[in-house]
């Protein structure tokens, strides 16, 4: 099985109310999972990496088997993940830990793409804002 997985996290004020958005599809673009989930006061790359773990999570307890393509509009995680940033910061390096801990023994491919592509996952990050819950 294939997979795309988009998400996205953000945060109104840096830290502010913050959120995240996910949604999986498979080859066939139908979606198997999608959520929007709010996080509290946290920063805009602490939403961005929760995200990741939601979707990683969700992956983990479904379909660990599968092939996996991620898609950020974060370059700072996209390349952290790669290996081609250093995380520096304590509070995300924690996060970063538990995201590759989850990537473990997976065929999983980062990229890289734009806002502008990455609009669902947005929309359900800022409808999970929106909503507080």
């Amino acid at each position: 099985m294939k997979l795309k997985v988009f998400t996205d996290g953000g945060a109104r004020g840096n830290p502010g109310v913050a959120g995240y958005g996910v949604y999986i599809e498979d080859e066939n673009k139908k979606i198997l999972f999608e959520e929007g989930r709010f996080l509290g006061i946290k920063t805009n790359n602490e939403a961005e990496y929760m995200g990741l773990i939601g979707a990683l999570t969700w992956i983990e307890e479904k379909v660990a088997d599968a092939e996996v393509e991620i898609n950020l509009d974060s370059q700072l995680l996209a390349r952290q993940m790669k290996g081609i940033y250093k995380v520096k910061a304590p509070h995300l390096r924690k996060l970063w830990i538990i995201a590759q801990d989850l990537c473990q023994g997976k065929k999983i491919e980062f990229k890289e793409i734009k806002r502008e592509d990455n609009y669902r996952a947005d929309a359900l990050a800022n409808l999970a804002m929106d909503r507080k819950k």
